[in-house]
Formats: structure tokens, sequence, C-alpha cells
């Protein structure tokens, strides 16, 4: 069973979204909030969710953060954004605070489940508008960094195609039948890219090879 929280101001979204989650087979939607203030205060003495689907637009603190917050508290939650922005600089703030997924509002009630189980599973969601933006973007700054002098990556080609595959949103065991070697390899080859880029999350190495530091 999955857990799933809300955080958006708008009820009839929210209402919606959560009516919907109910009636799903292994999924579960009991806290939700107007703000992550509210949320959170609802959450208290209950089991936390393992996914939330938040707004960044919200009375009070920001969803982005919010998901920072929740983050520090709760690292293991996976939080997908789900919101009416879809400019880069909100895509990447929130990418390098730690999200999921990233998706737009009138995404269909379908998607978000397939969302939701996506990001449990340990693969990452983007709604293919934001895939393009972040793919433009990526082309950019590539090119720019392309017209630089740096130095050597760190990264052995078998990391790089690791990255490769986490930028594409692929879990570990995907990761692992791609390249015909154990979840527990890429595990090793994961620990040593953190080290590596000194960085902590799959969000961060995201991030980076977005911006063309890899």
């Amino acid at each position: 069973m999955i857990t799933v929280g809300i955080v958006e101001d708008d009820k009839d979204i929210r209402i919606g979204i959560q009516k919907y989650l109910t009636h799903q087979k292994d999924l579960l939607c009991e806290i939700t909030g107007e703000s992550v203030e509210e949320f959170l205060a609802r959450s208290k003495g209950m089991e936390f969710p393992d996914v939330i689907l938040s707004d960044i637009g919200l009375p009070g603190m920001s969803g982005i953060d919010g998901m920072k917050l929740i983050k520090e508290e709760h690292p293991e939650t996976d939080i997908i954004m789900l919101t009416v922005y879809n400019d880069w600089q909100k895509i990447f703030d929130s990418l390098r605070a730690g999200a999921s997924g990233y998706l737009v509002k009138n995404t269909p009630l379908a998607e978000i489940k397939k969302a939701i189980e996506t990001v449990r599973a340990g693969g990452s969601v983007m709604s293919p508008e934001i895939a393009r933006k972040v793919m433009e973007h990526f082309n950019t700054a590539a090119s720019l960094q392309a017209q630089k002098t740096r130095p050597e990556s760190v990264l052995t080609p078998k990391e790089k195609e690791i990255v490769v595959g986490l930028v594409d949103g692929l879990s570990y065991k995907m990761l692992a039948d791609r390249m015909s070697i154990s979840i527990d390899t890429i595990r090793f080859h994961i620990k040593n890219i953190y080290k590596k880029l000194q960085v902590n999350s799959k969000a961060e190495v995201i991030s980076k090879s977005l911006r063309g530091e890899i």
C-alpha cells in the first residue's frame, strides 16, 4: 500500500485528486492540506505519507521551501510537484530541493497515479512539456559548456552511463537490467558517483548533469 499526501490550496483540485486516489487499489490518501503548515499539522501523530503531491504557489510557505523542510525530516518520502509553473527556474529549484517528479496540473488523474507508482519504485517523472524544457535547457547549457575549457570528467564511462539513466528517470532495477549488472553493483557505483560529485541525492546528480557539470 502506497500512502499519499496532497498539499494544494485549490479545494476542488485537492478533493478531486484525493477522491480518485482513494478509490485506487493499493493507494491510500488520508492527509491533505491547503498549505504546507496545515499539512504538517494534520500529519502529526499519523504515519507520514510515502509520496506527497505538492503545488508550488501556496499560502504561507512555498511548496519548494516546504519540500526542503519535509525532506530534512522525512528523507524517504518522495515529493512530486504538481503545479501550473513551467518555467525553468521553478523546475530547477524543485529538482535541487529533492523533487522526484514535476507534473503540470492538467495531467490526467490516471497519469498522476502512474507517476506515484513510478517514483515509489525509484524512478522520476516529468510531464512531456516539462521534459522538453529540461532538454532545451540542457542542450543550451551543454553548448555553452562546450565553448569553455573544462577539466576531464572524474566519472568512469560506466558511471556516466548510470547518470544518463538517472536523468532518464530509470530506477535502480531498470538500470541494472539495461546494463546487465546487479542492483548491488548499481548501488556501489551510485555511492562512488555521490562521492566524486560531492552530492547526497539523485536529484543533485540530475541537477549537475542538466547544468553540464558532469
